[in-house]
């Protein structure tokens, strides 16, 4: 069987994206460019904490949501 990395599909807010299998939250983070500093995930519905990002392996169809955090203070929308 050949050695060669298979690739999951997954929702990233709302976009389909691929990422290799064995892929864990950090590796998708910084494969998506983003600082693990300064976003927060929510991963299948559920806010997940930063503790069990290293062991939170991403899998087929997972969807995730990925804020980034804006330093500066409060944005008014009104």
């Amino acid at each position: 069987m050949p050695n060669h990395t298979h690739e999951i599909t997954l929702q990233v807010n709302g976009q389909s994206r691929t990422c290799p299998a064995q892929t864990y939250l950090p590796q998708l983070l910084e494969h998506l460019g983003l600082n693990p500093r300064l976003v927060a995930v929510e991963y299948n519905g559920e806010i997940l904490h930063r503790q069990f990002w290293s062991q939170t392996q991403i899998k087929e169809g997972d969807k995730l949501e990925i804020v980034t955090i804006v330093g500066g203070g409060k944005k008014d929308e009104g």
